[in-house]
């Protein structure tokens, strides 16, 4: 993994892990609703946001070296199933 994204993606996790953390106390608070499915969205997002950082990393490394190794077919599969993953 690329360090610069290994970083973000280290530092994203941390973040979200805290979200989720204050996400539990505000249902263990019986807070608003609204206000709880606000901060579940925004925890979504931020997976969302991992989940793009591990792509660009996937694409940039394992599928360049992929293409440049004559394994073209296994590149085309695995962008594929990323692909099918992220449109659900």
């Amino acid at each position: 993994m690329h360090n610069d994204i290994h970083t973000k993606v280290t530092n994203r996790l941390k973040r979200i892990e805290g979200q989720v953390r204050g996400l539990q106390k505000m249902v263990g608070e019986k807070k608003y609703c609204i206000d709880i499915i606000t901060q579940s969205s925004a925890i979504r997002n931020a997976l969302a946001s991992v989940e793009d950082l591990m792509l660009q990393n996937h694409l940039s490394q394992h599928v360049a070296h992929q293409m440049k190794h004559g394994k073209e077919a296994q590149a085309a599969e695995e962008i594929l199933k990323v692909y099918k993953l992220k449109r659900k």
